[in-house]
């Protein structure tokens, strides 16, 4: 195989779009599907082409590349912002990602941008051959990498990555290691993609710097879903062109395995040229004395449980609707369609809410006043009053969804509808031992034992006393055995697309009253898919495993009619 090796440089990538020749937009990557408009910035870079020369370019043409920052030019821009007393930029990178960031474009030309093209993602096919391609470009006025080979097999590809290597001290620009494509065109189409990475392309990046220094202390961040992480604080050290006190030390077995103590002296380097860790301890400058890190048995931020499944890694706090490290993602879980259904209730909102002391837990939305809710930026009166009457609406809800709403890991919808079906009430769910659990349909150990350490916390039983007091009812499913189908009887379903005749919570509502079961993913385990208008990957994928696809109407047929 014939691959295309480049230099993989350290800045930002950006995609220019040029219509008859004419630069008409500028914008970063992003999350690969939507980026930053900064087409004013980069007509500011002399190397961006803002016309096309010469002839041959197709009429829509959008060339992606890399905006970066000479060595030269960051050591100037740094000596400029020491002389006049301002903040200085700690690598290249960053000076480039801020730079293009600009609100001001004037700011933008200010600052030694450079730009290298390596990539032509629309147009008319110029060549079947990558690096044709951007010889081509670079007609045109695009700048390419004078570095950029096309290498033979493995062998050429390892060559390539220890030549780089050997000069990438000497280079005018930060690499942080080479990138190798399949040359062919036709043979990157076949080879596809996995998601939004190409199976034709790798990055091989270079081992990151890395320094010693002195464990201070190992403490325990809380995060979001209640992970708890260790983290080693640091005697501050510069390493990968930053300066660094904080390290993960990602799970317990990897605290244990790397056996990191409090005063030992520690290797530590930047993942990825990004989140800095520790590699290992020099045990020969270990200090007599010095203790193994233990396992905490409570949150160090709410003082609940702490909880290991056998087969994980991740501990996790279990006071998980107390919890103020999780409350803003158990609020926004509270409140999701699948769950309350609180219409308006957005992240944003949720945030103010949680930041300024309003809401502590999902209990306590139900206690807001209108006058706390208009006092919230971008939230009217109006707005408040319309949201207070969603509160209200959202108090009537089916049992299904008040357990779905409790957040406990492991329960999903499918879960929280067949623990409704079996329990009738929250409180005979709330006094089931594990083995009593193990008897609901799907119910493993893992997830009976998720569902006892969440009721067994005096916190979460108190959350869902206060939702019950303001006013929270639900309603049990009839069991009405009638209405039992055999079409139905222990089949999964999954829907996916719109449907016209109902909405997919109606359609859910009906299937499992005939018996069936409704989950969100396609698997062996699928006996049918129920696939309404613009229905995508989850067909793709039935088909692929044989699974009996359903029309909307083979659906209503099966229900008995609409």
């Amino acid at each position: 195989v014939e691959y295309a090796a480049e230099p993989k440089l350290d800045g930002l990538a950006v995609s220019l779009v040029y219509q008859d020749g004419v630069l008409v937009r500028g914008a970063t990557r992003g999350d690969g599907y939507k980026g930053e408009e900064v087409t004013h910035n980069v007509r500011t870079i002399d190397a961006v082409p803002l016309r096309l020369r010469g002839k041959g370019w197709p009429a829509r043409l959008e060339v992606r590349g890399e905006v970066y920052m000479p060595k030269a030019g960051f050591a100037e821009l740094n000596k400029q912002a020491e002389e006049k007393g301002e903040k200085t930029f700690v690598n290249p990178r960053n000076a480039a990602a801020g730079s293009l960031r600009q609100l001001d474009p004037k700011l933008t030309a200010q600052r030694p941008l450079a730009f290298f093209a390596y990539a032509v993602v629309d147009g008319a096919t110029i060549s079947d051959r990558h690096v044709d391609s951007l010889l081509a470009i670079r007609e045109w006025g695009f700048p390419v990498n004078s570095l950029t080979q096309v290498v033979q097999g493995v062998g050429g590809c390892l060559e390539y990555y220890e030549f780089i290597g050997n000069q990438r001290e000497h280079l005018d620009y930060e690499i942080d290691g080479v990138v190798f494509k399949v040359d062919h065109l036709s043979q990157q189409e076949e080879l596809g993609f996995v998601s939004r990475a190409p199976r034709w392309a790798i990055a091989q990046k270079y081992p990151p710097e890395e320094m010693t220094t002195v464990v201070e202390n190992v403490e325990f961040n809380v995060g979001r879903t209640g992970a708890l992480t260790p983290v080693a604080r640091l005697k501050p050290v510069f390493v990968g062109g930053v300066t660094v006190s904080n390290a993960t030390l990602h799970n317990m077995d990897e605290l244990t395995r790397k056996d990191v103590r409090v005063g030992d002296t520690v290797v530590v380097r930047r993942a990825g040229d990004v989140i800095p860790e520790v590699v290992s301890s020099d045990k020969t400058k270990r200090i007599p004395g010095a203790k193994s890190v233990a396992m905490p048995t409570v949150c160090p931020i709410c003082g609940s449980d702490v909880v290991r499944v056998e087969s994980e890694a991740v501990i996790r706090c279990t006071g998980g609707l107390f919890c103020p490290a999780q409350r803003k993602e158990a609020i926004r879980h509270f409140a999701s369609r699948r769950a309350m259904d609180i219409d308006g209730l957005g992240e944003k909102i949720i945030d103010q809410l949680v930041e300024r002391d309003l809401v502590q837990t999902p209990a306590d939305l139900y206690g807001l006043t209108l006058e706390q809710l208009s006092g919230l930026e971008r939230m009217g009166e109006k707005s408040a009053m319309n949201l207070i009457q969603a509160f209200e609406v959202s108090k009537r809800a089916e049992l299904d969804r008040l357990i779905y709403a409790l957040g406990i890991r492991e329960v999903g919808e499918a879960t929280a509808q067949a623990l409704a079906d079996f329990f009738q009430s929250m409180d005979s769910l709330a006094q089931a031992d594990e083995e009593t659990l193990q008897q609901v349909p799907d119910v493993g150990p893992v997830v009976a034992q998720r569902i006892v350490s969440f009721f067994a916390q005096p916190h979460n039983r108190e959350v869902i006393h206060g939702l019950l007091q303001a006013g929270v009812q639900y309603e049990a499913p009839t069991a009405d055995a009638t209405e039992q189908s055999a079409a139905f009887a222990d089949k999964t379903f999954v829907l996916t697309g719109s449907l016209s005749d109902m909405t997919r919570d109606e359609a859910k509502k009906r299937i499992t009253a005939k018996g069936g079961k409704v989950t969100g993913s396609v698997s062996n385990k699928t006996d049918f898919l129920v696939a309404g208008e613009k229905a995508g990957s989850k067909l793709r994928k039935a088909e692929s495993l044989n699974v009996t696809v359903l029309s909307e109407e083979d659906l209503l047929n099966m229900l008995g009619g609409a």
